[in-house]
């Protein structure tokens, strides 16, 4: 009888746990949606000026994710295709909720850019000529800039660098420098695998090749 009675105790809880959960789940979800969706509404100048937000929001606010891996997941969505911020933001969610949280976050982040365009497509054509937010725009254009500069100094500050990989991020600095300062168009993604093929021959020739 007493087994018995534990047995129907336990069966009348699971409601509760389910419910709890669902809650748990839903409240997870819906910060996940709205915590994006202010980095997308309130970010100018695309995914790297979003970097720097990012990092407040699901570093140093959320506890989401550590600097190194934002970092790490930085330059996996510049090497994979589609815009950065969304990337960024599919990997922050799916570590939080599996794919459905990476489903939610991507939704956050996209829906209020896309609904300000699709406003300003339909009642304002010539959004840009209005002299009022061309001058807002070109402060916005050095805001940008700033935010860009500052992603990556945090992320430079936490990331501890061996001899061979200072002299890749100097040589690549320099490169890319050069190549706005002179006009020459440089390939980023170039830059990135020339990098990627130097390390790993380093690699490989201090192991013997053996790759171990």
């Amino acid at each position: 009888m007493k087994q018995t009675a534990a047995i129907m105790s336990m069966v009348r809880d699971i409601p509760a746990v389910t419910a709890d959960a669902t809650t748990d789940i839903m409240n997870k979800l819906t910060d996940l949606f709205l915590t994006f969706a202010k980095i997308g509404l309130f970010t100018f100048g695309g995914g790297y000026a979003m970097i720097s937000v990012m990092q407040e929001e699901c570093v140093n606010r959320k506890k989401w994710v550590s600097d190194e891996e934002l970092m790490n997941v930085t330059v996996m969505a510049e090497s994979t295709p589609g815009p950065i911020a969304i990337n960024c933001a599919t990997y922050v969610g799916y570590r939080q909720s599996g794919m459905i949280g990476a489903v939610v976050s991507t939704l956050g982040l996209i829906i209020p850019s896309f609904c300000i365009i699709l406003l300003l497509s339909a009642f304002l054509s010539d959004f840009l000529k209005i002299k009022i937010v061309a001058d807002a725009f070109r402060g916005i254009k050095i805001a940008v800039g700033i935010l860009m500069v500052d992603a990556a100094i945090k992320m430079l500050r936490k990331k501890t660098f061996k001899p061979l990989q200072r002299m890749l991020v100097a040589g690549s600095f320099l490169i890319m420098l050069t190549s706005g300062i002179t006009a020459v168009r440089i390939s980023s993604i170039a830059v990135m695998l020339t990098g990627a093929v130097v390390n790993l021959m380093v690699f490989l020739i201090k192991n013997g090749g053996k790759g171990k």
